[in-house]
């Protein structure tokens, strides 16, 4: 017969797994960044997007002036510092594995306002924590099945 506790600590445990192993299903593959951002006058912002071959990627800058710098893999669209003023749109498609690496500076009087859709790669770190959660869930199963034993004499 199980006791509360053991059958607590096997509920706890079983959710604590659940929720790991669908965690751990989410994060396999490429992920999609709807990007919404503002750049202050006078600000920055630097973007690096890992993200495996054939993946299309768009982002669309407006603003009164500003530069960009942009890097990706392989020879396929490499922009030097550039100045810009009112919009710029980006589309390109990662043909290589690799980072593209953006940086936006506001030279402008007004904000700037960056959108676009990013895809990229999924993050090794997220399949740690996620193997970590359900590790987690297995020893707190542990420690509940050993509310079941029968302690010995002088207990």
């Amino acid at each position: 017969m199980l006791s509360k506790r053991t059958i607590i600590g096997l509920i706890a445990g079983i959710a604590i797994i659940t929720i790991g192993g669908a965690s751990l299903i989410t994060h396999i593959g490429t992920l999609t960044i709807n990007e919404n951002y503002v750049v202050e006058v006078g600000d920055s912002a630097s973007y690096t997007i890992p993200a495996p071959m054939h993946t299309s990627q768009s982002m669309t800058i407006t603003g009164d002036a500003f530069d960009l710098k942009l890097e990706s893999p392989g020879n396929e669209l490499q922009i030097p510092k550039t100045s810009y003023k009112n919009e710029l749109l980006l589309e390109w498609t990662h043909l290589e594995d690799g980072e593209t690496k953006i940086q936006i500076q506001n030279t402008g009087n007004t904000e700037l306002l960056i959108t676009g859709v990013l895809i990229r790669s999924s993050d090794p770190i997220w399949f740690t924590y996620d193997v970590m959660v359900m590790i987690t869930g297995i020893v707190i199963i542990g420690f509940s099945m050993g509310f079941t034993m029968r302690k010995p004499k002088g207990f």
